[in-house]
Parts: C-alpha cells; sequence; structure tokens
C-alpha cells in the first residue's frame, strides 16, 4: 500500500501530543495586536479633532495663565499683583463729575427659586452662591445707602412669595436670607406674579425716592398668567427701574425690561464675574433728564423733605415700649416731633409719619453726589524738577525706587504712585483704592 502523502504544516490527528497549534496562536495574536491599534489610532485621531473643533462658547473666555509672567528671580507675586491693580485701577476710571442722583432709596429684590437653581455649573450650587452674594449685596448696599430699604421677594412654583417686608435694617434683610430650608428651590418662576408684587409693594413711595426692582434669574423659562408686557408698561408707568442679573442666558423679556426701565441687564459667565456685576448695581443710580415737548430733556425740579434727628435713649435709661414692635427696652431713638421711641435709624416713626435719621447716616449719602477725583498715575518721578515724596502721604510707607513692567497706559502707575490732581500728593495703591471705596475724602486736601 502506498504511504501517505503527509503535509509538514499539519500534525497527524492521531498524535497524543497537546502541543498548540502555532499558526493559529500567531494568527490570533497579530489579530488582536491590529485591533489595539486601531482603536488607539481612533482615540488619537479622535482627541486631534477635539482640540481642532473647540466649543464656540470657549472662545469668550481668557486664558490668564497664558498673560501672567515671572520676573527675574522666578517669582509670580509681581505679576499676580500687576493683575490686581489693573483691575482696581479700572473700576476708579470712571467719571468722577458731579451727577445728580437718588440718595434715598427703595429696592425689592427678586430672587429665582426655581429648580433650575439646583444647576451645578456655578460652585456648590446656583441657589447657595445666589444666597450667599445676596447677603453680601445687602451689607455693602446699606453700607453705601444708608437711608435706603430693602425688600425680598422669592419666584418659585409659578408665584411671586413674599420674603421679606422693605425694610432700612440691614439684620431684618439678612434674617429672612438666612433660611436656607424656606428657600428651597421648586417648580418654574414667575416673572410677571413677582414684578407685580415688587410693584404693589412700591406704590405708596413718595417721588422724591427711588424705585428699583434687581432680579437674580437662572432660568431660561418664565409661567405667567397674563400678558408680562402689560406690566411692564405700568412699571414704565410707575418709574420703576428694573435690573436684571441673569446666570444661564439672555431672554428677549429680560433685555426689555431692563433697556425700557432704564435698569442694567448683565450675564454672569462664572463666579467672579456674578459678583462683579451684582456689586455694580451698589451705588445710587443717575437721575434721568425728562424730556420736554420741543425742547431738550431738564431735570426734575428738586423737592424738599422734612427730616429728623433723633435723640438716642443710654442704656441706662428706663424701660419702655418702642411704637415700632411694642416691645419693653432701655436703649432707643427718640422722635424730635412726638417724642415716640423706636428702636433703629433710619425709619419712618409710625406715631407721626416723620423720617427720622441719624446724622452720620446723612453724611455718608453724600459722597455719591461729589465723588472723590481719581488720582493721576505718576508716569516720572521728576516732574518740574521736584523731588518726589519717599513715602506715601497716607501711609507713610516708602516707595519703591525701581520702576514695574506694568503698562502706564491702563491707568496704572509704573512707579505705585497715584497723585491726587488737587493737593498733589502722592498715594500708594492700596491707599488710593482705600479713599475711594472707604473713607471717600482725600486726606491730603478733605475733599
Amino acid at each position: 500500500m502506498a504511504p501517505k502523502n503527509r503535509d509538514d504544516n499539519f500534525m497527524d490527528v492521531d498524535s497524543d501530543s497537546d502541543i498548540s497549534l502555532l499558526g493559529d496562536v500567531d494568527h490570533r495574536v497579530k489579530g488582536k495586536a491590529k485591533g489595539k491599534a486601531t482603536d488607539k489610532r481612533k482615540k488619537e485621531k479622535g482627541k486631534a479633532k477635539a482640540k481642532e473643533q473647540a466649543y464656540t462658547w470657549e472662545a469668550s473666555y481668557t486664558r490668564s495663565w497664558d498673560t501672567v509672567q515671572e520676573d527675574e528671580a522666578g517669582s509670580l507675586q509681581g505679576a499676580v499683583e500687576d493683575l490686581m491693580a489693573r483691575g482696581r485701577r479700572r473700576r476708579l476710571l470712571a467719571p468722577a463729575a458731579a451727577i445728580r442722583r437718588t440718595i434715598i432709596r427703595h429696592l425689592v429684590l427678586l430672587l429665582d427659586l426655581s429648580a433650575a437653581m439646583m444647576d451645578r455649573d456655578m460652585r456648590p450650587t446656583r441657589f447657595d452662591l445666589m444666597l450667599q452674594y445676596a447677603r453680601e449685596f445687602v451689607v455693602e448696599w446699606f453700607d453705601q445707602n444708608p437711608l435706603g430699604q430693602i425688600g425680598v421677594v422669592g419666584m418659585r412654583a409659578g408665584i411671586g412669595e413674599r420674603i421679606g417686608e422693605m425694610s432700612g435694617n440691614p439684620q431684618d434683610v439678612l434674617k429672612c436670607l438666612s433660611d436656607r430650608t424656606r428657600l428651597e428651590p421648586t417648580g418654574e418662576p414667575s416673572l410677571q406674579n413677582a414684578i407685580e408684587m415688587a410693584r404693589s409693594s412700591m406704590s405708596h413711595l413718595p417721588t422724591h425716592s427711588s424705585r428699583e426692582i434687581l432680579i437674580i434669574f437662572g432660568s431660561l423659562t418664565t409661567c405667567d398668567p397674563g400678558n408680562i408686557h402689560d406690566t411692564l408698561d405700568a412699571c414704565v408707568k410707575n418709574k420703576i427701574r428694573i435690573s436684571v442679573v441673569a446666570l444661564a442666558a439672555e431672554m428677549k423679556i429680560t433685555r426689555d425690561l431692563c433697556d425700557k426701565t432704564g435698569g442694567q441687564f448683565g450675564v454672569a459667565m462664572n463666579e467672579g464675574h456674578f459678583k462683579d456685576i451684582l456689586f455694580e448695581l451698589v451705588p445710587p443710580p443717575a437721575q434721568r433728564a425728562v424730556a420736554r415737548a420741543g425742547g431738550p430733556g431738564t431735570n426734575p425740579a428738586a423737592d424738599l423733605m422734612m427730616m429728623g434727628f433723633p435723640t438716642r435713649l443710654p442704656d441706662s435709661s428706663p424701660p419702655s415700649l418702642c411704637a415700632c414692635h411694642s416691645d419693653m427696652k432701655s436703649e432707643g431713638f427718640l422722635c424730635p416731633r412726638c417724642m415716640a421711641k423706636v428702636c433703629d435709624v433710619p425709619t419712618d416713626c409710625d406715631i407721626c409719619g416723620l423720617m427720622i435719621v441719624s446724622s452720620p447716616h446723612l453724611a455718608r449719602s453724600y459722597h455719591h453726589l461729589f465723588p472723590v477725583k481719581p488720582y493721576e498715575a505718576v508716569t516720572a518721578l521728576r516732574e518740574g524738577g521736584s523731588e518726589p515724596a519717599a513715602g506715601c502721604h497716607a501711609c507713610a510707607r516708602i516707595f519703591s525706587t525701581s520702576a514695574s513692567t506694568v503698562a502706564a497706559s491702563e491707568g496704572i502707575s509704573s512707579w505705585g504712585r497715584y497723585r491726587c490732581p488737587d493737593c498733589r500728593n502722592d498715594f500708594c495703591t492700596e491707599c488710593d483704592v482705600f479713599v475711594h471705596d472707604v473713607i471717600h475724602c482725600c486726606p491730603g486736601c478733605g475733599k
């Protein structure tokens, strides 16, 4: 019998050997390696495509870390100070001309308490960040406007909810903003219901005071029972100024509310920008000129109003009932007209209706009408041949003798010196900001 043709590439099926098929193993290994290489190329291609096709909203962000440069010693402290100084000086370059403003302000704070405020695009959530900044805003607002009053209204579940009554005491306003469980977000907001509630609470106010509404809005929808444009026309008729700080995006109705009433509108890009546009509403707004038929706009006639300066009772005085809360207290203030006792000032007397203020409050409100002139950035040490001052006129800190790399064209002095245009004294950056933001009076000339 002829022998079988044997192929060297195959093993005999009768063999008891347990050696695996080498060809099959090599084929599987090559297939797996090829698959991994293909997946790796796909991932790298996807990453490159993602880098090339960036999101459009990323173009609006400034890569601040690219602008920070190290100094000769390898430190970033100088660059950080330059960025901080540029931001502070940008606020101080606003016009310092005397502008007619309303020093007795009434503001209703409208808070969005809808389910959209639980988003985490702002840390920890929009709701928590809004409450934090709202409390800081109230403290700063009363510090700059001690004769004003603030009320709080919430928007949730399609209705407007009164959270705090109009009050001139910052502690009362902060107390209604501190209860987080009472302000838990739910449902959809209603701009019309909230604005109508705020408008009705300011209908009795006199003409010499301002009527303002500040809306912090984080939703993209509003659930209104009627035509909100009718509410907008009523606000224009009642001379109510509406300002909106949006946390999500701009909507046409929110823009119309601000444009037609003369308010400000802003969309917060991040947490820092949210605080900046919110605190821009702390100073009192300028009064608009009234347009006359056939002629240019003219300012409204000034109205005289009656105020009373109370007598403060010491803590050792006999306890008596106050007219505002009917509480037995020793300390308080006596109305100069009817001698009724009130707890805090400024306020309106509950008995005779006289506005009771203290002289420091009136003086603090006065600085908005005549602000301190912006200091000039010193670009050269020797101007007119005079010897420059060695230290700051306010804090006596010695100035640096070497110039920094900050551009003077942005209103920043490369020598860290800022000069009062009236008394010609030099001040450092910290004292410059302190004079314009806190004391509102130049230490050199008293203006």
